[in-house]
């Protein structure tokens, strides 16, 4: 188990720099904009014209989070990105196809996954470990993982996160990728600070993170999940779920209802967060937000089942006093 000691989130909903965003929030509505910082008090302005809305995003999350948690260096980076910089990747295409000769290489390297990770890093002069994950609906689990294995090493001070962008094109390719029927497609960035080392203000405890992909048995998963670490129903405060359409929703909350848990402690996180990949970021963001800020009383479920294939779990409490 780890702490968390800072956590940063630009997306559709007002959680930047605004403790306590979880206790207001309001579903998304066709056309919801993304809620941004000033970017130019994070990423000098020649770097910044430069920068697709991820690496904005990304960047900024980051140098917030290093802010909130007193450290300058951290000890390591550890990204999670499903579809990656789609941006660059649509302009290194265009250019492929429309350009003769030798292209422009910009494009092409701001379009890898791994660059949302190394623009952190060249940002802040880091060169402690680095590392991108990319595993679908999961890549925010398998990087969170990472770190707390890189925690359970004795590395302080790790900024995990994951970040995903909406381009209009991915609209035209989204049943593909198996998202929910009518689904609105967002942009999110979350990032956090974890650490082995009980902060002087610590937002919550991260009990375990489960990741699964090719899931053959998700109720049987997440029972043996929760009975590993004795949680029982009076324990639990909230579940937030990530379904892959209304029907897969639905039986969610009935299994969790099986388990003793009721409906109205099961919320479906899409309708706060939109549909990117590693929209679970967002989700533990908006539950440690939930435990620290006090409106929720229990520990919190995050159950990810937006790729029905996959299964995450994320789990997490309050910290006694």
């Amino acid at each position: 188990m780890v702490y968390l000691s800072a956590a940063s989130t630009i997306s559709h909903q007002p959680a930047f720099g605004n403790p306590g965003f979880s206790d207001a929030l309001v579903p998304l509505q066709a056309g919801s904009a993304l809620v941004a910082p000033d970017y130019r008090q994070y990423v000098e302005a020649g770097l910044l014209r430069r920068m697709s809305k991820i690496l904005r995003m990304s960047v900024a999350c980051a140098k917030d989070c290093l802010q909130q948690a007193g450290t300058e260096q951290p000890g390591a980076i550890v990204v999670g990105t499903g579809l990656g910089c789609l941006h660059d990747t649509e302009k290194f295409l265009n250019n492929a196809t429309t350009i003769q000769g030798l292209l422009p290489p910009t494009a092409f390297i701001q379009s890898t996954h791994n660059t949302i990770a190394g623009q952190i890093s060249l940002s802040i002069g880091n060169h402690e470990y680095n590392m991108t994950h990319t595993q679908n609906s999961l890549s925010f689990e398998n990087a969170l993982l990472d770190a707390m294995l890189l925690a359970e090493e004795g590395t302080t001070d790790i900024l995990v996160g994951a970040a995903d962008e909406s381009i209009e094109l991915l609209a035209d390719v989204a049943a593909n990728l198996g998202f929910m029927d009518q689904a609105l497609l967002t942009s999110g960035a979350s990032f956090f600070v974890v650490t082995n080392q009980k902060p002087a203000n610590p937002l919550a405890e991260i009990v375990d993170v489960f990741s699964e992909a090719g899931v053959r048995d998700w109720k049987a998963a997440t029972s043996q999940f929760l009975a590993q670490h004795a949680w029982e129903p009076d324990q639990t405060g909230m579940v937030l779920l990530l379904a892959a359409g209304i029907e897969e929703l639905n039986e969610m909350k009935k299994h969790f209802a099986d388990m003793g848990i009721s409906p109205a402690q099961c919320v479906n996180l899409i309708d706060y967060s939109g549909v990117y990949p590693t929209a679970a970021a967002f989700g533990l963001h908006m539950a440690a937000d939930l435990i620290h800020s006090g409106p929720a009383s229990g520990n919190i479920l995050i159950c990810n089942n937006l790729n029905k294939h996959n299964l995450g779990l994320i789990a997490l409490r309050s910290i006694e006093a």
